[in-house]
């Protein structure tokens, strides 16, 4: 019995988590795609989406296959330690992922200003 609440519980924490984090990059990322992308705001919306829909999959896809992983509790105790590690390693997938798109974007940003193309 504690199974299912362990997972549904975790699936209802990380979901929530992915979707408030898919939002704010959403909302907060597009200034710096913009700049990016040389002040083409269709171009950075475009963009914008696009690598939101992909983080909503990779996150809620690997979340998902997280339920499968570990063994179910016996205990409410253990429940609760199953749920604190599975959610702490989403949480660290998800801001290695942030920060790896970052280092990307900055490469980029840096490239087109040494190309001389944004001014």
């Amino acid at each position: 019995m504690f199974t299912v609440w362990t997972d549904l519980i975790y699936l209802g924490i990380c979901v929530t988590i992915a979707l408030w984090v898919g939002r704010t990059l959403y909302k907060n990322g597009r200034v710096f795609l913009v700049e990016v992308f040389a002040g083409r705001e269709d171009l950075a919306d475009s963009v914008n989406h696009l690598l939101v829909v992909g983080f909503y999959l990779v996150a809620i896809g690997f979340v998902t296959i997280g339920v499968r992983i570990g063994a179910g509790p016996d205990e409410m105790a253990e429940a609760v330690e199953i749920v604190s590690s599975k959610v702490g390693v989403v949480l660290l997938v998800l801001g290695g992922m942030h920060f790896l798109n970052l280092f990307a974007f900055s490469r980029l940003r840096w490239r087109i200003r040494l190309s001389g193309t944004q001014q």
